[in-house]
This record gives C-alpha cells, structure tokens and sequence, in this order.
C-alpha cells in the first residue's frame, strides 16, 4: 500500500518534559549547552521512533525547536536584527528570543487562535538576507541514520512574511522578492539529500480571510518553487480553518499536495471539487491536533466516506488536523485520572494509534484490522457511548440556572463609577501595581506539591503560604507600590487553580502543552456542567488585605480566558461553557467584595486569542464574549474597581469591543511593542484608565531607572497622567526574585521622578 498515514507535527518539549529542564538549567549557567544539544538529539530520535513504531507514513523533520519554528526560521534566512549581529550561534539564538543585558528581545505573538506564542521577525528592505540550512539538513540526516526518511516541514515564505514585522513600517510582502530565492536555493539543497523528499510548506495564512495582495502571490510563489527540483513533492499545507480561497489557486500550481483541516474547517468541503479535477493528493486532516477528546471513529469514517465521493480514495492522505504541538504528550503517565475520563482521552501518541486505525479502516476496510485494532476500534466506540451518556456530564441545576440569566451590565456609567471609585480608594495619578503573581520560588512549588500529594497537611500548607504572602506584601510596601497584591503562590495556573474549584473541570498529572520557549501549560479540560461550590480566593486576598493598609487587589481569571485555556468539551456550544463559567466567577466576585476587596483584576489574556480567523465568524464570537464578562463583572457595585489584562494582542481591530466589555482599568503587553498599541487607544477616544506595561517580564534583563522615565514620558504623550496606570507587562511567575525585586524598585522610582517633574 502506498503511504496513507500522515503526522503533521510532533511535540517537541519531551514527556516529561525534558526539553524545558536543560533549557532552563543552561540559562542559569548550571549545565552546558553541550547537555542541551544533547537531550535535543534524544528527543527528536525518541519522536521519531514514537511515530514509526505507531506505523505512521508520513513523519516529520524539522519540526523540532530549541525554542521556537519561526524563530529557526528567522535563523535560517538570516533575518537577524541588527542589535543582535555581533552574537553568534545559541548566545545569538537566545537573545533574538529573551533578550540580553544590552537588548531587549524580539517581540512575542500567539500563534493565530492558540495558545503558542511564537517570536516574530524583523525585517527590513535595508537587510541582507542569507540562507543557512544547516539545523534543517541535519536533522533529516540524523533521521535517516535510524531508518526513518522524513518529510521535511517549513513555514511557508507568505506567511513567514505575513507574521513578520517590518521595522521600517513598511509592508512585510514587499520582501517577496527578496525571500523567495532563498527558498529556492533551500529546496535546491534539500533536493541533494535523496532521490525523491517530501517537503511540508505550512501556509496557515491561507485560513484567514485572504486579501487580494496575498492570493496574488502564490502562484507565482509556488510555480516556482515546484520548479526548482522534480526530486522534491511539496505539500502545501494548512490549519485551523478552512482555505477555499487559496485552494483556488494552488490547484493551477505544479504543487504535488494540499493538506486541509477538516475538524476546524469544515467549510473545506467546498474544496474538494476543485482538488478532484487538479489530480492533487489530498492532505486530510481528520484527527484533532488541537483537543484532547479522543477521536470518534465512527464519525471519521462517515467523513473521510463523504470526502472519497468526491475525491478519489488513492488520491488521499489520511492526517491530523494541525501539529500535535497543541495536544500533550501522552497518557501513559496519568496514574491518579479517573478511569473513566481518562477513557474519554487521546493526547499526542495515543492519537497515532487512532490515526493508525483510521488509515487502514479507511483504505483496507474492517475485514483488513487484526484482532488487536479490531479491539480498539471497539473500545473507542464504547469510550465515546460512555462519555454521551455519564452522569458526569450533565448537571440540571446549573442548566437551569443559566438558562433563567439576563444579560447584565455595571449598574451605573464609568463615568459615574470612576469618580466614586477615585474618591473611595484614594490612589494618585501614575498609580503602580503589578499585574498579580510573583516569583514562584521553589520553596513555593515544593509546598505546594508537598500538599498536593499528602505529604503535608491543610495547617502546614497553609502555614507556609501566609509566609509567603507576608513576604510578598512586605516587600511590596518598602517598594512603595500603591495597590497591591497578595502574590499568588497557592495558584500553579491562572486557569488550572480556578478549574481546581469548579463542578465540570477535569485534570492532568502530566498533560503540559508548550506555551513559548521552555514555558509550558497544563490546561484543564472541561468535561461537564461548570459550577462553583464554594469561594476559591476570598481567604487568601483577605488575609492578604489584613496585612496592609494599602488596597489589595484581588485576582481572577475570566470566563473567556479560563475557556480559551482549557481543553473545551466538543458536544456544546463554546458559548454555551462560556456563559456557565461566568456565573461562577460572577458569584467569587461577589463574595470577594463583601469581604472588603475593593479593586478586583479579571484578567482575559486570551480574550484576543479565541478570536475566530474568517471575519463572518468574529460577531457572534464578541457578542457572547462581552456578554460573558460583563455577566462575570455584573455584581461588582459602584465603588468596586474592575480591572482587566490582556497578552500580546494587537488592538486595533477590536478597541471597540473591549470598550464594550466596560472595564474601569486595563492592563496591556506593550513593552515589545513600543506604544503602538496605545495609541490606539487614544485614537478612539478609549474613555476607562489603562496600564501600558513598561518592562517586558518574559526577558531576564533588568531595566534602568532612566529608561523606564523614559518610557513613562513617551506614555505622557499619548495619554494623560490621571488615565495612566503604571505597571510590569504581565505577571512576575516565571521571574527570579533577583531580577523582580530591582526592576519593580526601578519602576516605583521612575514615577517617582516622573511625578515629581509634572508635580502629581
């Protein structure tokens, strides 16, 4: 039989993640990068056996980074910013990543609607740009030394040039010209490795609503880059949504494969006639790269039958939807899981098997499986009975409760609201805070573990974490920040700690899925009915607050944000889920302001990230988003100040909406980004307070007292001092002590000397 069975991508921070282990162990100059190198060779090799021993066809190369593709692929291209040109190799590689003392890192995005952050280039028509594929043709020959030829994956010139950023302010696809022959000569290289290589070109720009100028340039792209060699097939390859638009082209391209995402992009459908008649192999992505539900064989069956009547069976490959990156890595260390979720589960390696199945059901039929994928088969139609039909799943309480809510808004106007709340809690102009969490210690997490697994009890957990907070708010007064915070250290996530206490949620030992660089999470999923019990952070934001004359904020994640982090059950609306979570979080709120909180953060980081990628999705998406937050916000009184956050975003399409969602205060990543972004929020007149980050938290470096003056007054420019809250990018988790402690005294010093000039 042909090759039927297709990976998109593998995880690549290890099972136990081993990959973020060295990485962080040679940054602190404990190991050297000799142990990095190493422990990444033992990865890719492990993966790739993972992958062959499942019989997958198709696996990849070059899906593996010590930090980030894009990132490689800025690498290889030679687009290095000039402030890092005189580094050289992993010092140069890290830095354009993280920073150094002497520059700041390169700016950081999500990776379209997920959850991944990758690092976003910098280019400019003044650059000279070279190819440098060694990482790319090394890796395919390392595989080739195990007995595994490997298709090779790159990100695809039009969208590595559609992420990118022009530091000039030009357009970024006005480098076409300039880029693309240094694909050519790459895939000219490539075509030496053997007689016939399969290359993966990701185009994941393609699922976006496509303007004119983009469709313009693939076929020229791809007429030559098929031309370059005929001992190289490419793949055009897409994910996340569907790419009709773009189909419409590739098929009048010499490219040998389209892959297309069924399970996101069901409107791929559309494409299949247009790929029939071209003679294309299809890509089809059938297993969900991106959930971690297991796969409904029976359905896939029925889908990959329906996509058969029109395009030929031969003609076809059998896929996950996108990189397995999104999923974690296995289940094989889920010892404390429920039997029964943990039936309902398939993450990365468990869905090679399923793929497996799949293929050959598909290709071979059901006469073709051996008794133990016969098993399987049977197993997964059972698994996905037993989860339509737990007691789990349903409850009608919380059911009818949601059913019964109004939507609901601030009882009264911002403007009435700011002036009450300005006048109840007394804060000045330029008023500093952090965004919540500090250093997590590993005092910290130890404790914590310590409790989780029943070597310490309640009293000593607690013992130990009222420490902390001392320390926490000691430090935060000899600063002189004005509101504070109680730190945190009981929470290991900021979606996982609040799933912990709510009806519905379901959780892993071992399910981390990459975030950025060596940061990783471990969402939960939500499996149920969400409800909350009872009180999941009164006591700790108060006993923070009886420490402190000072306001102390308290700290919540919101109903959209704690969604968007979470693997989401796929047999109810998004909206659905939504709304029951608000109302959980609607009660905490209320509960936290009868106990005498006054200021409290609701932060929606990934308020941006669910956003759908094709505009006729986004309405219904904001409508039940801002729904869901100002039902979340809704019981918080008058006097009650709400503040929100929100990561690396890029506002301009959507200030109106977060207008709507009412905030009296937001704080936004800019740090990366300079003040483009609020800007914005002067342009449209944007009436609530906002805290422009002024320090980017993700790099190690510490800034000077001069810059962030500096910073501050370029902030002045934009927006008044009485609009202006003054405070770190994002929240201090994953910093040391020794970077927090200067960097927050530099901070509170730069407003004081700010303050003292515009005598405020």
């Amino acid at each position: 039989m042909s090759k039927k069975s297709y990976v998109t991508g593998f995880p690549r921070i290890g099972e136990q993640r081993e990959l973020k282990k060295v990485l962080e162990a040679f940054w602190a100059g404990k190991s050297p990068f000799q142990a990095v190198e190493e422990t990444a060779r033992t990865l890719r090799q492990r993966h790739w056996e993972y992958q062959k021993s499942a019989g997958m066809d198709y696996i990849s190369s070059n899906d593996f980074s010590l930090y980030d593709t894009m990132l490689d692929t800025a690498v290889m291209l030679g687009a290095i910013p000039e402030r890092f040109r005189g580094l050289q190799n992993e010092e140069l590689y890290f830095a354009m990543a993280r920073g150094n003392a002497d520059s700041v890192a390169m700016e950081m995005t999500k990776w379209f609607n997920t959850n991944y952050h990758y690092i976003v280039p910098e280019l400019s028509r003044q650059d000279t740009y070279r190819l440098n594929a060694a990482k790319l043709i090394n890796e395919y020959k390392e595989a080739k030394t195990l007995g595994i030829t490997t298709k090779i994956n790159l990100i695809g010139p039009i969208t590595f040039l559609g992420l990118s950023r022009r530091i000039d302010g030009d357009d970024a696809f006005e480098l076409h010209a300039g880029i693309l022959p240094l694909y050519e000569a790459l895939l000219h290289e490539i075509s030496q490795l053997d007689a016939k290589v399969t290359v993966q070109i990701d185009e994941p720009i393609f699922v976006r609503d496509t303007p004119p100028k983009v469709l313009s340039l693939i076929k020229p792209t791809y007429d030559r880059l098929c031309s370059v060699s005929e001992h190289i097939e490419i793949i055009v390859n897409t994910y996340f949504e569907h790419a009709c638009e773009a189909v419409d082209v590739l098929v009048n391209t010499p490219v040998w494969g389209i892959g297309l995402d069924f399970v996101h992009g069901p409107k791929n459908m559309q494409a299949l006639q247009r790929i029939a008649h071209s003679g294309k192999k299809l890509v089809a992505g059938v297993v969900d790269g991106r959930n971690i539900w297991k796969n409904d064989m029976q359905k896939t069956q029925k889908l990959l039958e329906t996509i058969a009547e029109t395009v030929d069976r031969e003609a076809m490959i059998v896929s996950t939807s996108c990189s397995l990156l999104h999923t974690p890595f296995t289940l094989a260390y889920e010892q404390q899981m429920t039997s029964e979720i943990k039936n309902w589960l398939s993450y990365a390696v468990e869905k090679l098997d399923e793929l497996a199945v799949i293929t050959k059901r598909f290709f071979e039929g059901d006469a073709a499986l051996e008794a133990q994928e016969r098993a399987m088969l049977q197993a997964n139609i059972s698994a996905n009975e037993s989860r339509r039909s737990s007691e789990r799943i349903h409850d009608a309480v919380v059911q009818k409760r949601v059913e019964g809510l109004r939507d609901t808004c601030r009882a009264e106007a911002y403007e009435t609201r700011i002036a009450r709340q300005k006048a109840a809690l007394g804060y000045p102009p330029l008023a500093t805070t952090t965004i919540g969490s500090f250093p997590q210690t590993p005092e910290v997490r130890q404790a914590r573990r310590a409790y989780k697994n029943g070597v310490i009890g309640t009293d000593a957990y607690e013992a130990q974490m009222r420490a902390y907070i001392d320390e926490c708010v000691a430090f935060q007064e000899a600063c002189g920040l004005d509101v504070l915070v109680h730190g945190e250290p009981e929470r290991n996530d900021m979606v996982e700690y609040f799933g912990e206490q709510l009806n519905g949620f379901g959780f892993s030992e071992n399910g981390w899925v990459q975030s950025y660089g060596s940061r990783c999470v471990k969402p939960p999923f939500i499996y149920g009915d969400v409800s909350r019990p009872e009180p999941m952070t009164v006591k700790w934001s108060v006993y923070a607050q009886s420490k402190t004359s000072k306001i102390m904020k308290g700290m919540l994640t919101g109903p959209v944000t704690i969604l968007n982090w979470s693997f989401v059950r796929d047999d109810l609306p998004r909206e659905a889920v939504s709304r029951q979570i608000a109302v959980a979080i609607s009660d905490e709120i209320d509960d936290l302001q009868n106990a005498g909180i006054r200021i409290i953060q609701v932060d929606e980081a990934a308020f941006k990230e669910g956003y759908p990628l094709r505009k006729e999705k986004i309405t219904a998406y904001e409508a039940w988003a801002v729904r869901d937050f100002k039902l979340a916000t809704g019981s918080a009184a008058v006097e009650t100040q709400i503040h929100t956050h929100m990561c690396y975003s890029e506002f301009n399409d959507i200030i109106k909406t977060i207008e709507a969602m009412d905030a009296d205060v937001i704080s936004i990543e800019t740090a990366r980004s300079g003040n483009t972004l609020l800007k914005i929020f002067k342009e449209v007149g944007y009436k609530q307070e906002v805290g422009p980050g002024i320090y980017d938290i993700h790099s190690p470096r510490i800034p000077t007292v001069e810059e962030m003056v500096s910073q501050i007054k370029a902030l002045l420019e934009v927006l008044p001092k009485e609009q202006l809250w003054i405070n770190p990018d994002c929240g201090l988790k994953t910093r040391k002590w020794e970077e927090v402690k200067p960097s927050l005294e530099h901070m509170v010093e730069a407003v004081r000397i700010v303050r003292g000039e515009c005598d405020c």
